[in-house]
């Protein structure tokens, strides 16, 4: 090659790539409880319910790890006569196995629903039968984990397949996603861990939403836009938030660290930190000027009606 056709290579050329994150020993442990646990309730409910023991064994006690457990469990949720369960599973199974951050987010999403959902009896059964749980699996992006000068990323199946440019098998899993679960989480939108999608039934999360780390959502939630406009269109939720069944959230609004939407409630401008907004269109209880705010993370708390007393006259 002539002299005059090379370049000095450059800082950023002579760095080395960045290094995957390690799983510290706490990550790899809280893991391995997990899993541990999982097994335990698997084999008891086995042996309680013979109905269930072959389901049990095929979908949890015959595999080695959370990682394969839940890879085989998708697959076959997700599995169709033309997008078969093989073909899913070693997808899904390569997305685990190769992004500890991904993992990580698993078990925070299964520790969130076993401590904010009284009706989740086990982590067996958030990880059998929560399809808010299944859906945020496959769907979306773990938000950046920082970590000294530099960032992690971590994503959720469908997301990895998206950045790939991959983008149909992203936007096929996305309408399976749909018509198993009933949940549309647009592949691009990105979800922090520790998230709990209650009941699930309903949830319509747009292609630019954000949702922050230990958020709860329940039911008929709405992340969308306000029109046909394209970019940065969709709602950003902080961390803490937690968002009552039905609300709709419009447009690219913040919804602050630690705030609480009241169910029913329409959201069309940004709400701050630790207050309430409730109504349609929502309305900040204590007024827009010297909104209340509250201490608790309600999106860990999950206390939906505290506000009752000061916002209305409202007696049973």
């Amino acid at each position: 090659m002539p002299a005059s056709e090379l370049r000095p290579q450059t800082a950023a050329a002579t760095q080395p790539p960045p290094q995957p994150h390690q799983p510290s020993d706490y990550e790899r442990e809280e893991e391995e409880f997990v899993w541990t646990q999982i097994k335990a309730e698997a084999r008891r409910d086995a042996e309680s319910e013979p109905a269930l023991a072959s389901f049990l064994y095929s979908t949890v006690l015959s595999h080695s790890s959370l990682a394969r457990s839940l890879s085989f469990h998708l697959g076959n949720k997700l599995c169709s006569s033309t997008l078969l369960s093989t073909l899913l599973y070693d997808l899904f199974l390569s997305a685990f196995s190769s992004d500890h951050p991904l993992r990580a987010a698993t078990v925070a999403d299964l520790r969130a629903a076993r401590a904010r959902d009284p009706a989740c009896v086990s982590f067996s059964h958030c990880l059998l039968n929560y399809k808010g749980f299944l859906a945020c699996q496959i769907s979306t992006e773990v938000l950046r984990l920082k970590r000294e000068k530099g960032g992690v990323g971590a994503q959720r199946v469908a997301h990895k397949l998206w950045n790939q440019s991959r983008r149909p098998l992203a936007l096929a899993l996305q309408s399976r996603i749909s018509d198993v679960f009933a949940v549309d989480i647009h592949p691009a939108a990105k979800i922090g861990k520790g998230v709990l999608f209650d009941h699930a039934t309903g949830v319509v999360v747009g292609e630019t939403a954000v949702i922050g780390n230990n958020v709860s959502i329940l039911h008929h939630v709405t992340l969308g836009g306000t029109g046909k406009a394209g970019g940065d269109r969709h709602p950003k939720i902080g961390d803490g938030v937690l968002i009552g069944a039905g609300a709709t959230i419009l447009g690219n609004v913040k919804i602050g660290e630690g705030a609480k939407i009241g169910a029913g409630s329409v959201v069309l401008i940004n709400v701050p930190p630790r207050t309430t907004a409730v109504g349609n269109p929502a309305r900040l209880v204590g007024g827009k000027e010297k909104p209340k705010e509250h201490e608790e993370v309600p999106g860990e708390s999950m206390d939906h009606t505290s506000f009752i007393s000061e916002w209305s006259g409202y007696i049973i």
